[in-house]
């Protein structure tokens, strides 16, 4: 089979590698496709530098062997099923695993190919080995959709974490593919309005469309002051956290969903946090009961035009440098491989 293997900044190439074997409790998927995340453009272009490593996470394909101990096991994937996938590498043994907070677990994250290259999912290839305990059946919904659980896994993490309820004003600082999935996901779930902020009209005005209650640019985001019960940060730049605060209500939640430059500092009021019980929060990754939620609302087709609305493009595993050479350099929300 062939799998995708980035050496160097903007550098790729499909290495054959040998066609995995399901353990006892394994299942063998066909890779039908993977998007292009954030972690894959950072690599791409140098902003990251793990070489050479097998990227990709956000994948979805069918099943196509089964392990001898899940075979014909209730719930299980079986041959055939579409499924979403968890390539993360949880222990289960570690102190946060324990606790079930296992996003945080402190097991290095990863694997290796054949020959040792580093496998950050390994999902840019034809085929991928995962425990069956960690793929998630989705029905047959378009695979462009399943391939996006893993960030709608992040998503209702995220909404999970906040506190949200039905009902709730929310807002949400960035309009890119984080943030349109905030919307849509908040939205199906009964927020009385969701308001969205960027930098960028084009952004705000694709928002509109796909439902946002109201849009708004970066700069003059104060004058939806104190309107918000949940605010979800996607986009980590400075000043962002201080705006998150100001648009919350009394009891509001800010939640920094979006990774920050580590050199960015924010200055708080913690006077104002205490007397207005305000709460700041960081949400990281996803852990298996958000992979089950998900997994329910692609297989339900919820969100299904949203999600169509969030397909930029679509290459071949061939054209795989193509597709990360765009995922790079333009505006995209996902790009997708297979």
């Amino acid at each position: 089979m062939q799998v995708a293997v980035l050496t160097g900044p903007g550098q790729v190439e499909l290495r054959e590698e040998p066609a995995p074997t399901p353990g006892p409790e394994d299942v063998v998927v066909e890779i039908g496709a993977c998007g292009l995340c954030t972690m894959e453009r950072r690599l791409f272009s140098g902003e990251k530098q793990i070489y050479p490593v097998a990227p990709g996470h956000e994948a979805a394909g069918r099943v196509v062997e089964v392990g001898d101990a899940v075979a014909s096991l209730a719930g299980s994937p079986q041959v055939g099923d579409l499924v979403t996938m968890d390539l993360l590498t949880r222990c289960g043994t570690c102190h946060m695993c324990r606790r079930g907070r296992s996003a945080m677990c402190k097991q290095p994250q990863g694997g290796a190919l054949s020959d040792g290259t580093i496998s950050m999912g390994a999902g840019l290839a034809d085929l991928v080995r995962v425990a069956a305990k960690q793929t998630y059946t989705v029905g047959d919904i378009a695979i462009e959709h399943a391939t996006m659980g893993e960030p709608l896994a992040c998503v209702v993490h995220s909404v999970r974490l906040s506190g949200f309820s039905a009902g709730d004003r929310v807002a949400v600082l960035g309009a890119g593919y984080m943030g349109r999935l905030h919307l849509a996901l908040c939205r199906s779930q009964g927020a009385s309005s969701v308001g969205m902020i960027d930098v960028s009209e084009a952004r705000t005005t694709e928002a509109l469309e796909a439902g946002a209650s109201r849009v708004i640019s970066f700069d003059s985001a104060q004058e939806w002051h104190g309107e918000h019960d949940v605010v979800f940060v996607t986009a980590g730049v400075p000043g962002a956290v201080e705006l998150a605060l100001d648009l919350c209500d009394d009891g509001g939640v800010v939640v920094l969903y979006g990774a920050f430059p580590k050199d960015v500092m924010a200055s708080v009021g913690s006077d104002r946090i205490h007397h207005h019980e305000l709460s700041i929060i960081g949400v990281y990754s996803q852990e298996p009961k958000d992979w089950h939620t998900a997994a329910g609302v692609l297989r339900s087709g919820a969100l299904g035009t949203d999600l169509d609305r969030l397909v930029t493009a679509r290459y071949s595993l061939a054209d795989v440098s193509d597709a990360l050479q765009l995922a790079t350099t333009s505006p995209v929300y996902r790009v997708l491989v297979g």
